[in-house]
């Protein structure tokens, strides 16, 4: 009896962050679409981080609350030539394989990314080739990851939730064309970005990019560290970026650490690719086994 009483005590927390999650925004998926977000698994700890934060929850946040950021912003110009002799070599590329879980999706759009460092791993090929960005990357210690980032003219990124609520994101812009017609939008309001100014926002809302000009957009990328105000929360989001979020690191070139979550997510997606397979022959079939599978694992969880 007691151990029904934990478990159910359990599945109760479990759902009562899951809903808070799917309520915190004004944009919101659809219940299906939700219940198989990655936002749904993690949504307990997730919940722990906005319940210590100490940035109030709002799409966007004021770059001031973050004066360590500032040195960026001030020398912007030389990280835009640094991204700019990357991009003129074709070295701001898409995965070369299915090695970047993090951002598969985007691929497809074609994103491309160059990275700098990733949760306390600087890449060698970084270090290299752009010493004055990773010189002031690496004296602000909040900043946790950074890559720089390419949309191309005409495509957009499919409305998303990020999966981890410890971090804060950071896009300064360094090419944008300074128009509205290139622009984000978080939980329903929309920025554009400009050439030398930073926005920040919390990607754990849902969001979107559009770049709907003739030109791409670059920008530097950034996953700041949220401030926290509850120790509880601090130590569990440096043990669960040490030992997941550090696991999702990736090459620029080949020979770069490729952490064990990707490793995991190239067999992974084998499956995946027949389920697309499947899904292009027959949606019935392919939604009836998406949601039997759910509903066996949920008898697993629950009643078994």
């Amino acid at each position: 009896m007691r151990n029904e009483s934990i478990k159910w005590s359990v599945v109760g927390a479990f759902v009562a962050a899951a809903l808070y999650v799917h309520f915190r925004g004004r944009a919101r998926f659809k219940f299906f679409r939700q219940l198989t977000d990655h936002s749904t698994l993690l949504a307990p700890l997730n919940a722990l981080f906005y319940l210590s934060s100490k940035v109030r929850a709002r799409p966007y946040v004021a770059t001031e609350q973050f004066p360590e950021l500032a040195p960026l912003a001030a020398n912007w110009e030389t990280i835009r030539d640094e991204c700019m002799a990357l991009m003129s070599e074709g070295a701001i590329t898409k995965a070369t394989g299915y090695n970047d879980a993090g951002f598969n999706s985007f691929f497809r759009s074609g994103w491309k990314r160059f990275y700098l460092c990733w949760y306390g791993t600087p890449h060698k090929s970084a270090l290299e080739r752009c010493p004055k960005t990773m010189e002031l990357l690496r004296a602000i210690p909040n900043v946790k990851a950074a890559m720089f980032a390419l949309l191309p003219p005409g495509s957009h990124l499919v409305r998303h939730r990020d999966p981890y609520a410890g971090s804060l994101r950071y896009h300064l812009g360094l090419a944008t064309l300074n128009s509205d017609d290139c622009y984000i939008e978080v939980d329903g309001e929309k920025k554009s970005w400009r050439d030398g100014e930073a926005i920040m926002f919390d990607e754990t809302f849902i969001h979107t990019a559009h770049n709907n000009t003739d030109k791409h957009r670059l920008i530097l990328f950034c996953d700041v560290r949220r401030p926290l105000n509850n120790p509880v929360a601090k130590v569990v989001d440096k043990v669960f970026s040490s030992c997941m979020m550090r696991a999702a690191a990736t090459e620029n070139v080949p020979g770069e650490k490729v952490g064990w979550i990707n490793r995991l997510f190239a067999g992974l997606y084998r499956v995946r690719l027949l389920g697309k397979a499947l899904k292009a022959r027959s949606k019935p079939a392919y939604y009836a086994l998406k949601f039997a599978s759910l509903g066996g694992l949920l008898y697993w969880a629950l009643i078994a």
